[in-house]
This record gives C-alpha cells, sequence and structure tokens, in this order.
C-alpha cells in the first residue's frame, strides 16, 4: 500500500470515528493515539521513499559490485592465457658440453691432451595440425568461460530483482496487518474500558483480543522476511549486511508468449543448452588430437663439436631426433576421449530435454498466475480496503455483526498478501523464461 492512500484511509477511520455518535465515540483518546501513530509511520515512510532504489537500480548495482564477478572475470583471463600458450611454438634447445680430453695411443706412442667442445641447437616442430587443434580446445574454454559469465550476470540479475520485489510486498503486508491489528487494537482498548454486561460483549471482546495478537504477529513475520532479504540482498549489492534500503518498485506487467515460440527461444539461447553444445564441439576436437598425438613430433638442429688432443677435429652438421611410435600409439587417450565425446553428447541431449521440461512448466505458472493476476486488476484491492473501513465503521454504529467484520478484515488482508505471493511467482517464472529463452516477458508497469 502506498503512504498516501494508506494515509487517506487512515484519516477517514478516524474522521468516521468523530462524527459517528456512537458509544465508541466516548473514548477518543484511544482511537486519537492509535491514528496518531500510523500517521507518524506514514511519515517516516513517506520520508524514507524519497531515498528509495528501484529493483532495476539494485540489480545495476548488483552487477557492477558483486565479487563473484571477479571469479568469472578471472576465469576468462586464465582461459585467454591457454589460448596464447596454445598457439605458441615451443623455445629452442640449446646444448653444450665443454671438458678435458686426454688422449693416449695402446702402442705406447704419442698422446696429448686439449680441450673438448660441443654446441647443439634443436627447434621441435609439432606434427602438421596438432597446434591449431590445441587451440581450438582452448578456444572453446574461451568460450565456456564467456557463457557462464553472461548466465552468472543473467541468474544475479533474477535474484536481486525477486529479492527486491519481495522486499516490496513484504512491505506491503506489513503495512496492511498493522494497519488491521491497530482497527482491532483501537476497538480493543475502547470496549477495555467500558463495562461488559453479559456473555456476548465479553466474548466479543476476546474475539478481538485473539484477532489482535494475529494480525500482530503477520506483522512481525513481514518484518522479519524483510530483514531476511534484506540481509541477502544487500550482501550481492556489495554492502552491510544490516544496512537499511528502501525499495519503491513499481508493478510488473507480464506479457504472453506461446509455448512453441518459447520452446524455439530455448533451443538457440539457453545457456544450458550452448554450454553443452560447446562442450561437445570441444570433446570432438579432443578426439582429433589424441588422434594426431599418435605421431611424433621432430626436433631439428644443427650441431658442432671439437677436440683439440693429439689431432685437432671438428664436427658440424644437421641433427634430427625423433621418437619412435613402436610401443605407444596413443591408443588410450583416443579411447578416453572417444568415451569422453559420447558422454558430452548424452548430456547435450538430456539437457535439451531438461530445458524443454523447465520451460513447459514456468511458461505453465506465467499463465496461470497472469490469468489470476488480471483477474484482480482495477480496483479490486481498493474495493477490499474500503469494505474494510466500511465495516469497522459500521461495527461501530452496531451495524454489523462482528462475524462479518472480523471475516472482512481477514479477507482485506489475506487478498493483500495472496496478490504478492502471485506477483511474486509470476515473475519467478518470467525471469526463469528469461534465463532459458533470452525473451524478457515483464516490465514495469510505468515504463509502458
Amino acid at each position: 500500500m502506498s503512504p498516501r492512500i494508506f494515509c487517506s484511509a487512515v484519516l477517514r477511520l478516524h474522521k468516521a470515528n468523530a462524527l459517528s455518535g456512537s458509544d465508541f465515540s466516548c473514548l477518543p483518546m484511544s482511537i486519537s493515539t492509535h491514528t496518531k501513530s500510523f500517521l507518524a509511520s506514514i511519515i517516516v515512510l513517506a520520508g524514507a521513499s524519497v531515498l528509495a532504489e528501484t529493483p532495476e537500480a539494485l540489480v545495476r548495482q548488483a552487477l557492477q559490485r558483486n565479487p563473484e564477478l571477479n571469479f568469472f572475470v578471472a576465469e576468462i583471463a586464465a582461459a585467454k592465457g591457454t589460448v596464447r600458450t596454445a598457439k605458441t611454438v615451443r623455445n629452442p634447445e640449446l646444448s653444450s658440453e665443454f671438458g678435458y680430453k686426454n688422449s693416449r695411443e695402446n702402442s705406447g706412442g704419442a698422446s696429448g691432451d686439449g680441450a673438448v667442445l660441443a654446441l647443439s641447437l634443436s627447434q621441435t616442430f609439432e606434427y602438421p595440425g596438432r597446434i591449431a587443434l590445441r587451440k581450438a580446445i582452448a578456444n572453446h574454454d574461451l568460450a565456456l568461460a564467456e557463457l557462464h559469465l553472461q548466465q552468472f550476470r543473467l541468474t544475479l540479475a533474477a535474484r536481486v530483482r525477486t529479492l527486491a520485489y519481495a522486499i516490496s510486498s513484504a512491505q506491503q503486508k506489513s503495512v496492511a496487518a498493522r494497519e488491521v491489528a491497530s482497527r482491532f487494537q483501537a476497538l480493543s482498548d475502547v470496549l477495555a474500558q467500558r463495562p461488559t454486561a453479559g456473555v456476548t460483549p465479553q466474548l466479543e471482546a476476546r474475539i478481538i483480543d485473539a484477532n489482535t495478537l494475529a494480525f500482530r504477529r503477520q506483522e512481525r513475520e513481514a518484518a522479519l522476511a524483510i530483514t531476511t532479504a534484506l540481509a541477502e540482498l544487500n550482501q550481492l549489492c556489495e554492502r552491510p549486511a544490516d544496512a537499511p534500503l528502501k525499495i519503491a518498485a513499481s508493478k510488473v506487467q507480464f506479457d504472453a508468449a506461446s509455448l512453441p515460440r518459447l520452446l524455439s527461444a530455448a533451443r538457440a539461447n539457453a545457456f544450458d543448452i550452448r554450454i553443452r553444445q560447446v562442450e561437445f564441439a570441444q570433446q570432438g576436437v579432443k578426439v582429433a588430437l589424441s588422434k594426431n598425438e599418435r605421431f611424433p613430433a621432430i626436433s631439428v638442429g644443427p650441431f658442432y663439436s671439437m677436440e683439440n688432443a693429439i689431432d685437432r677435429e671438428q664436427r658440424a652438421g644437421l641433427g634430427i631426433s625423433l621418437p619412435l611410435p613402436l610401443w605407444d600409439r596413443n591408443l588410450g587417450n583416443i579411447a578416453t576421449s572417444k568415451a569422453r565425446q559420447k558422454q558430452a553428447e548424452a548430456s547435450l541431449a538430456m539437457t535439451e530435454r531438461e530445458v524443454e521440461r523447465r520451460v513447459a512448466q514456468n511458461a505453465a505458472i506465467l499463465t496461470a498466475k497472469r490469468a489470476q493476476i488480471d483477474n484482480l486488476k482495477g480496483n479490486e484491492l481498493a474495493k477490499f480496503r474500503e469494505a474494510a473501513e466500511t465495516a469497522d465503521r459500521n461495527y461501530q454504529l452496531g451495524a454489523v455483526p462482528l462475524t462479518i467484520y472480523v471475516e472482512t478484515q481477514k479477507q482485506y488482508l489475506g487478498l493483500v498478501g495472496a496478490l504478492a505471493e502471485l506477483q511474486k511467482d509470476a515473475l519467478q517464472a518470467a525471469q526463469e523464461l528469461e534465463i532459458l529463452t533470452g525473451l524478457k516477458l515483464y516490465g514495469e508497469e510505468a515504463q509502458r
């Protein structure tokens, strides 16, 4: 309930009590006290609403400040480093030998001493296509990291938006519960100061007291819901958990979309499917790489050696080195990569079915909740609020029995809670569909 509407309702209630001329007006001090309490609460809420933040503003803050984003950003940086490493050619290897040689003929002839020097330089060349395959695998890792970041950002925005609207709904329920509880408290205070004659007035007083306690409990539960949701919302926005925050949330309007359209969009845009598709493609490249690694890398490079003992001897040439694939044909890695590829294919198929199921379920939820919200649109809530005020005035005049009075107040408070639950469920379903399909089926009415 907005502060303006609530304040207007309280003023009408006080005016009616002042002009009714019934026995309940004989003690205006109690009613006046509660009315002032209402007005004080409304003034506080109205002043705080000036500094209130919208759910979309909180979403922008979370997307800028949330510390978990750094994990995914670092993952992208690591993947970029892997890409750079994959396409880097190995460094050449330099080998050198320095020593001393003593040479002596077996026949006892000449002998000599001298230095020994040997140098060689080799460059390893991978088998053709191997570097390109490693680069492709690294590029898939980079694509996965980027998809995970996008998915987290959308999920984070949905969670912040859900918490913001949950706090706003809890605030509305708290105000409504406080309004109804204060009505019953005012009546209880009046009845407590009147002499009771007979059983019926005593029982009515006890019923009013019991309902006052019940409505106060609902008010406290709404306040607890605000506190718990606020702690999580603050942390998502990188704020202290107990930081005060006011939410200025507009009503949400939901759009309709056919199930075939949603399923088609999900097959193309669902993050879970896109991630499994990249993993499946990457696993195919890994199979190709394991087959390529059956063939050895070749090291080629010049060498030079010099010996200076009895005679001076020098050698220079070109050396080639490669392992012989006699015992290890990389068959184990090939079999493993093929099995992983089959797993990735099965995971993709299961994910597609899972996404289709979730799309169908959330589409059904959104359709049902949207229809119920449409039935409550217009001035339904205002009618129930007016009925609650009318019942209060007429009960004081003795024109309405207690059962109707209590039931009217309960129905008004129940409608406030039901509408909040419908909005919450519909928003959750719409945001889940946005994550699955990329289609935004909700928006604030003020923006339309």
